[in-house]
């Protein structure tokens, strides 16, 4: 490894950061734009062009605002805890390929800062760690209120990342590999001459399970029991201030772009798209980084329009989701692609076996959501309080 080597490195890890750390900013002031958009609100207009500037001054508010630290605190661990939320949100990103390939002299130069063998099993690894960041704040907190928050997210974490992991596991064992890189590779080209050869379309079911799962382990609403406001006057963070608070809050926004960007990866192709015969160039790496940041938005709007549109769950209804829907569909998903695969390599002949598989995927969706349209049972049912009628004087004994 020579300089040149390690100026391509470190040019690497610079670029992903500032399209990570500047789309976290764009991220909090679009959201704040969009939410107020769908609710018939103004929403931040005052500093900047449409408010732009105003992410910056509530940042520099946080940072520089005085920090109170309660006295029952575990000191070491309430210090550590945001910091480890952050610090697992950043390294998630480093496996994620967000832009294509081109040549320098004889090296070739892919915009990805990290591709390790294990692939995107580090980002179940990092979403594991993630959780206890959350628990931690909670307990060091020395407060019932936080310390609720975080056992509601160890619970809720724990029952999602099992559906997301068996999500992800059928996209490995479709594609034949581990490594991100190689999974973006495997969606290239089109299926029937036409449509893009992204897992989304064989892999639908393992889409909608991860998707909700992703929703799930970043605490955002519908799922944002952790820290309800209404139930636990702000959950896990209820006692940090200033710059502590900061950073749980920019590490939500952190995870909203990088799980994002997981499910670009593993199900829309990455940076895949038309290059035009830009192809080896540095101009088709940067039209690859192009269609990675709008598949990514393209997300995040989703991830706003939840939040702008859904109430909370209720927790026992968000625990039955997890265990009694999608972690049984899930595990029936992995065996189908396994099926399907071992199918493939049997007969080579893919194309009989795309109709059962789409067929398949439409019921299992079907199932999914039905659900959300069945009636409530007896035992949601409020009780009866109605006092039984008086009896009328001609239904009287004797009369």
């Amino acid at each position: 490894m020579d300089a040149v080597d390690v100026a391509i490195i470190v040019g690497k890890v610079l670029a992903a950061f500032a399209l990570w750390l500047v789309g976290t900013a764009m991220l909090i002031w679009g959201e704040r734009r969009l939410v107020a958009k769908m609710q018939s609100r103004v929403g931040p207009n005052r500093l900047g062009p449409a408010g732009l500037f105003q992410t910056l001054a509530d940042g520099a508010k946080l940072f520089f605002k005085e920090d109170i630290t309660p006295r029952n605190v575990d000191r070491v661990v309430y210090v550590a805890a945001p910091f480890i939320s952050a610090v697992v949100a950043i390294l998630t990103f480093a496996v994620i390929p967000f832009g294509g390939t081109f040549s320098i002299g004889e090296r070739v130069v892919t915009l990805q800062v990290w591709d390790p063998n294990v692939g995107l099993l580090w980002v179940l690894a990092m979403s594991s760690v993630g959780v206890y960041g959350i628990v931690l704040a909670g307990w060091s907190s020395g407060s019932k209120y936080p310390l609720l928050g975080g056992v509601r997210s160890t619970a809720q974490l724990i029952s999602y990342e099992l559906s997301l992991g068996l999500s992800l596991a059928a996209v490995f064992v479709f594609n034949g590999t581990l490594r991100s890189s190689e999974i973006v590779a495997a969606q290239s080209g089109r299926l029937f001459g036409v449509v893009p050869a992204w897992n989304v379309f064989p892999m639908v079911v393992a889409f909608v399970i991860a998707f909700v799962a992703v929703v799930a382990e970043t605490q955002r609403p519908p799922f944002d029991l952790p820290e309800a406001e209404g139930e636990l006057v702000a959950g896990f963070h209820t006692e940090y201030s200033g710059a502590k608070f900061a950073m749980f809050f920019l590490a939500e926004f952190m995870n909203v772009i990088t799980v994002s960007a997981v499910l670009v990866t593993a199900f829309l192709g990455g940076p895949d798209g038309p290059l035009f015969g830009l192809d080896g160039t540095l101009a088709g790496a940067l039209l690859g980084v192009v269609y990675f940041v709008l598949k990514v938005l393209a997300f995040i709007f989703v991830f706003i329009w939840l939040r702008a549109t859904l109430p909370r769950a209720r927790y026992d209804r968000l625990m039955s989701l997890g265990w009694k829907v999608m972690l049984p569909l899930s595990l029936a998903w992995v065996m189908a692609a396994g099926f399907a695969v071992v199918f493939r390599q049997e007969y080579q002949n893919i194309a009989s076996l795309r109709g059962p598989l789409l067929i398949l995927a439409g019921l299992s969706v079907l199932w999914l959501i039905a659900p959300v349209f069945s009636r409530r049972d007896g035992g949601d049912r409020p009780p009866d309080d109605t006092p039984d009628r008086a009896p009328a004087d001609d239904d009287r004994v004797g009369v």
